[in-house]
């Protein structure tokens, strides 16, 4: 969340901002409620001083008839105190709801723009694959081998569930192997595996909640939440401690099963395994010092790609305009790569730059020194990456004249001797 002193300081800075995101915050009310609320509280700290006066001077009187008077004042006191305290706590939990509905203020660096169509792709890496026979889809090379059964994972589970079997659902487990021994061994990460449901603190803490609550699956009776991104877990690590600068930057890698209400139209990508519920993802998480967090953000982007400059993908790289940021990142990038087959660019990872917003939220701060105040910590995240578009890619990539796959080369130790599936 926002620092309300900036809000309190520079309210009409802090709403041109939000007017670049092209969505609406109460600022305004939040503005006036923190008002009310330190007046409130100002008058509390002075009945409570006041009780404290006249408790003093009633240990010292020796006249029963004023010290009867002054018990009397007492019981008002104590009596407006609790009025008090019930109006200021109403008003406390008011505008704490409404500081969880304002979002990130955007990077001044972020292009302003008003939705995806206003992204800026600023580099290729890698280029497209040529093929002198007619290219099939991943789902249409799936299906003929079956190696994607999409008929019986609806039976079981529904719309936009399918079943990898036999070679696909080796190669996933292959990618997703091969992901987390690239991250942890070469490029520094220590590997996490967390739990896959979640309490409603650790959304609060990410900022998935309570704006993005129905995108996301939950048991009613445990109030426990299926995790949409291993972010949410792995930044929780952390929350409500103190670190020390020592300490910092903290850099994990964890894969976990992720799970979203995909709120699609009829039709759209309702064909292959683009879309689901259900997919897998390997998320690398970061917890820096803030002045940190842009070198950081651009690490985490060499080291998502490099996952596909070794499998040899072509890929690009975007630059999220400010209408496209979610709704904690100050500042965002995508990556994006080709797949020939269905002739789309799939994005497998969006790394983004939290500066201080989560860390507010799961109140994560850090210490520069044993006697320092405590600061607020930055955050980052980005998928590592996210599957299954990863397969998507890899399968219209390396697919072969008589329909059979190449195994990529950084894949073959995953393999054996096989060199096809």
């Amino acid at each position: 969340m926002l620092d309300i002193k900036l809000i309190r300081e520079q309210k009409d800075f802090v709403k041109q901002e939000i007017e670049k995101l092209f969505i609406d915050a109460p600022i305004d009310e939040i503005y006036e409620l923190d008002e009310i609320k330190r007046n409130k509280l100002f008058i509390v700290e002075n009945l409570r001083n006041k009780r404290k006066t006249l408790s003093s001077e009633i240990a010292k009187e020796k006249d029963a008839s004023i010290i009867q008077s002054k018990k009397e004042d007492v019981k008002t006191i104590n009596l407006r105190i609790k009025e008090e305290e019930d109006l200021l706590r109403d008003i406390e939990q008011k505008f704490d709801k409404l500081m969880l509905e304002v979002p990130n203020l955007p990077d001044p660096e972020v292009p302003v723009g008003k939705d995806d169509s206003e992204n800026i792709p600023v580099s290729y890496f890698n280029e497209k694959k040529t093929f002198d026979f007619q290219l099939k889809t991943h789902y249409e090379i799936g299906e003929a081998k079956g190696y994607i059964d999409f008929n019986r994972g609806v039976k079981i589970s529904g719309t936009r569930f399918y079943i990898l079997r036999n070679f696909f659902a080796k190669l996933q487990r292959a990618v997703i192997n091969f992901m987390l021994d690239t991250h942890i061994c070469e490029h520094g990460y220590e590997e996490i595996y967390s739990p896959f449901m979640v309490n409603k603190e650790c959304l609060i803490g990410t900022g998935q909640l309570p704006k993005f609550a129905d995108n996301l699956y939950m048991d009613t009776d445990s109030d426990m939440w299926f995790v949409p991104t291993a972010e949410v877990p792995v930044t929780n690590m952390y929350r409500n401690e103190v670190l020390n600068a020592c300490d910092l930057p903290i850099r994990h890698a964890a894969y976990t099963a992720c799970f979203r209400k995909e709120k699609m139209s009829a039709g759209k990508d309702s064909r292959g395994i683009k879309r689901g519920h259900q997919f897998d993802k390997v998320e690398l998480v970061k917890i820096v010092k803030p002045e940190d967090a842009k070198e950081e953000l651009f690490k985490l982007i060499a080291d998502a790609q490099d996952i596909l400059n070794r499998l040899d993908l072509p890929h690009r790289l975007v630059k999220i305009c400010t209408g496209d940021l979610s709704f904690s990142a100050a500042e965002k990038y995508d990556i994006e790569v080709y797949a020939p087959g269905i002739n789309e660019w799939l994005e497998v990872s969006s790394c983004s730059n939290f500066n201080t917003f989560q860390a507010r939220r799961a109140n994560i701060k850090f210490k520069r020194e044993n006697d320092s105040k405590p600061e607020f910590a930055a955050t980052l995240n980005g998928s590592g990456l996210a599957l299954p578009r990863v397969m998507i890619a890899i399968i219209e990539n390396y697919q072969t004249i008589d329909g059979n796959v190449r195994i990529p080369e950084a894949l073959k130790s995953y393999f054996g001797s096989e060199e096809i599936i």
